[in-house]
């Protein structure tokens, strides 16, 4: 186990390392302007996960069908479907779109965009059914391979293109990549059923999915919209690689940590005292991942940003621990989402990610009348923090699960968080690691020590993990 364990987190993390270093040498290789103008693409992005998402890869893994051919047949040309409904979707909207965001010049990049889905519809899925078998290796090649491929074609790019557009065609390169590695790594050939029951299934297992999908791209991103239209793109370019820094490795052990539990609390819902431990065991393993972010951020995340990005972005600094609390307290509640989709209520992320839609309208009328983008974060922490309560509420309803291994652990992480707040304030993160040497900064590391030390269920799921490789 603890093999699997080394090898998702490894290739999960080699995957986002890539993506960020194709971010990091993209925002080098241009103005804070044309970073802002390619961070766009993203958001394009998620507009179509928005309007199509249904968690086909996540029914491949839990649905007592997954393995069968015919319906990993079905699942295929469902989401060939989904990719070409996408690409139509992205294209109708590429102008309306650019011109809401003020940059109606790059309306034709958002138009050639909409091929990605198209081309995304057409990947092999014999790579979510190996995760039912604890087998990540496809998975771990899927995701780093292409995020490879995207950062070796910025060089013939960059010759090309000296602006946005090497972001571009990379998320081209990405994309293709991508759909070639699934059909290479698979191990069953190929084929496509338009079976209208199982997609009828499909939708009913996932519509909450898509409805959560509206409301994750507005947890995600609605923000850095507002920020975009209000403030402008060069604000929105700071805004952005702020996220992209402190989302970046969250994002990579939260994969991971969904990854390796997910089978195992399906695998044990019949048995009530394995399905305690590790729920309290993935729970906590989000909270751990919160803990890490807040002490990286407040102890060198300063002098590491001026270190990876430059002068051009050092307007980042000040934003970046309010930013890494704002990113650590939303990632702390995917444990509890993660326990309630193996029992099959994939509502528990859509009831969580409404209560940070509903802030929205205050975070705009902020942008309007105010233009202070601390007031904005203090806003999505609050409902970030409510969105929190709301999942372990509905982990505890809908799994059963007793709460109590957890009290001490929250609350340490939360004073955590404070603290870091606090002294960022009090102490803003400078651009050289000995100017920015102060108390607060031990404060910190013994805090985000002890939280961690407190976890005992997770420290019992990684002894037993090390039981199992001796």
């Amino acid at each position: 186990m603890l093999k699997k364990a080394i090898l998702v987190v490894s290739g999960n993390a080699f995957a986002s390392i890539f993506l960020l270093l194709r971010n990091l040498i993209v925002a080098r290789l241009m103005s804070p302007e044309n970073y802002g103008i390619a961070s766009t693409y993203a958001i394009s992005m998620s507009v179509v996960e928005m309007l199509s998402y249904l968690g086909l890869n996540q029914l491949m893994v839990v649905d007592k069908d997954g393995d069968n051919p015919h319906f990993q047949a079905a699942m295929q040309g469902f989401q060939v479907l989904r990719g070409t409904f996408s690409a139509i979707i992205l294209f109708l909207i590429a102008y309306p779109y650019a011109q809401f965001l003020g940059v109606e010049r790059v309306a034709w990049s958002y138009e050639i965009l909409a091929l990605i889905p198209f081309i995304n519809g057409f990947q092999h899925y014999d790579v979510h059914r190996e995760r039912r078998h604890m087998n990540f290796t496809p998975t771990v090649l899927v995701n780093s391979v292409p995020a490879f491929v995207s950062v070796l074609s910025l060089w013939p790019l960059a010759l090309m293109f000296g602006d946005y557009r090497i972001m571009l065609f990379a998320l081209f390169a990405q994309a293709i990549a991508m759909v070639a590695t699934t059909h290479l790594t698979a191990k069953r050939p190929y084929r496509l059923t338009f079976d209208f029951g199982l997609m009828k299934h499909a939708a009913l297992f996932g519509w909450p999915l898509l409805l959560d999908g509206a409301l994750i791209f507005g947890a995600f991103n609605g923000e850095r919209l507002i920020v975009l239209r209000e403030l402008g793109v060069t604000q929105f370019a700071f805004f952005s690689m702020a996220f992209t820094l402190t989302l970046t490795p969250t994002i990579v052990l939260a994969n991971s940590f969904q990854s390796l539990f997910l089978p195992q609390l399906t695998a044990a819902r019949e048995d009530r005292a394995s399905f305690q431990r590790l729920s309290i065991a993935a729970i906590e393993s989000n909270i751990a991942i919160a803990v890490l972010l807040m002490m990286g951020a407040a102890i060198v995340g300063g002098p590491l940003t001026y270190l990876l990005l430059g002068p051009k972005y050092l307007s980042i600094l000040g934003v970046l621990v309010p930013i890494a609390a704002l990113q650590a307290i939303r990632i702390a509640k995917n444990g509890a989402n993660i326990v309630a989709l193996a029992i099959g209520k994939s509502q528990s992320s859509m009831w969580c990610n409404l209560i940070r839609v509903a802030s929205l309208p205050l975070s705009w009328w902020v942008a309007i009348r105010t233009g202070d983008i601390f007031t904005i974060i203090w806003i999505v922490c609050v409902a970030e923090a409510l969105a929190f309560a709301l999942s372990m509420s509905l982990a505890k309803k809908w799994a059963g699960i007793r709460l109590g291994p957890l009290t001490i652990p929250v609350c340490l992480s939360a004073a955590l968080t404070g603290f870091a707040i606090y002294d960022g304030f009090a102490h803003p993160p400078v651009s050289s690691m000995l100017d920015h040497l102060h108390w607060g900064l031990l404060v910190t590391f013994l805090l985000g020590i002890i939280s961690l030390l407190t976890m005992t269920g997770l420290r019992h799921f990684a002894v037993e993990w090390w039981r199992g490789r001796r």
